[in-house]
């Protein structure tokens, strides 16, 4: 049999699971929640929606 290279260990990488941090969430959504500010007119349209979302999931 050939003499071949030695197999690299590429499959046997972890990949971190589970949370992420909360501050990078939150840095994350922040350009979203910026551009829902801007198109529903102000903070207090954006809460109306997010309580209406909410009620319909059951929270």
């Amino acid at each position: 049999m050939a003499h071949t290279a030695p197999r690299t260990q590429f499959r046997n990488r972890t990949r971190r699971t589970g949370r992420r941090h909360p501050l990078v969430a939150t840095l994350m959504a922040l350009p979203l929640a910026a551009l829902l500010l801007l198109v529903f007119d102000g903070w207090e349209t954006v809460a109306t929606q997010a309580s209406s979302v909410g009620v319909m999931l059951g929270r």
